[in-house]
């Protein structure tokens, strides 16, 4: 018999990127293991720690020429992602290892990485509300969805709703009990205390307030935006 090979499914580390937007989908993926071929695994240029967009910082696992053909590849997002999808050798290896993959994602505004290596154009795409222009302007239709599957890719909004993307990837590759296992074992039952975030109508001001930030300014790196009154 020759040797089993496992289908890697890689998130892609850079500086500034979002814990949440990175731990929550492994979380949901760490029992796709069992039983299955299927293996995540974080990647990066190097093997050094890197300062995520809090205070915690983060090492990959494997670097980009260790993971060149990933079964899956998906790119979470976070404070440093504008500045990440002008990194040369960043975008070389999602471009190429986006187009060899069965399935391309990301969460959040990682999708501003995945358009500028060309993988959006023509494809319906969940992001970050407040990328939505960036998105289209890369030729993909802004969807406003906690998640959209569109062919191969499989996009999430912002933050938590990476979530919601890896339960129904695990749905697709194991099956619905092994999500709703994950789902149980998160106590994964999101109930947010001042209700759905509504950019449009009820938190406006607060939305241009963000906008206004150097959060949202390309290249600017840091953690979340205080809009305290």
């Amino acid at each position: 018999m020759g040797e089993r090979k496992d289908r890697l499914i890689a998130f892609v580390l850079y500086p500034g990127a979002s814990p949440l937007e990175l731990v929550g989908p492994l979380t949901v993926l760490r029992d796709l293991r069992i039983g299955t071929r299927y293996r995540s695994v974080v990647v990066a240029e190097q093997l050094e720690p890197m300062q995520s967009d809090t205070s915690l910082r983060l090492v990959a696992a494997r670097t980009f020429e260790e993971v060149q053909r990933p079964f899956a590849l998906f790119v979470p997002g976070g404070a440093g992602a504008e500045l990440a999808a002008r990194d040369a050798a960043l975008l070389a290896y999602v471009r190429t290892a986006g187009a060899t993959a069965q399935i391309v994602g990301s969460t959040g505004n990682g999708a501003v990485i995945l358009a500028a290596a060309g993988l959006l154009t023509g494809r319906r795409v969940a992001t970050h509300w407040a990328y939505r222009d960036v998105i289209e302007s890369a030729g993909a239709t802004y969807v406003a969805e906690r998640w959209v599957e569109d062919g191969p890719l499989l996009t999430a909004a912002g933050s938590a709703a990476g979530i919601d993307a890896m339960l129904h990837l695990t749905a697709k590759l194991r099956s619905e009990s092994a999500a709703r296992l994950a789902q149980l074992w998160m106590e994964y039952d999101p109930q947010p205390p001042f209700g759905r975030p509504d950019p449009k109508d009820r938190d406006a001001s607060l939305a241009a307030t963000l906008r206004s930030r150097p959060a949202f300014t390309v290249g600017q790196q840091g953690g979340s935006p205080d809009v305290s009154a």
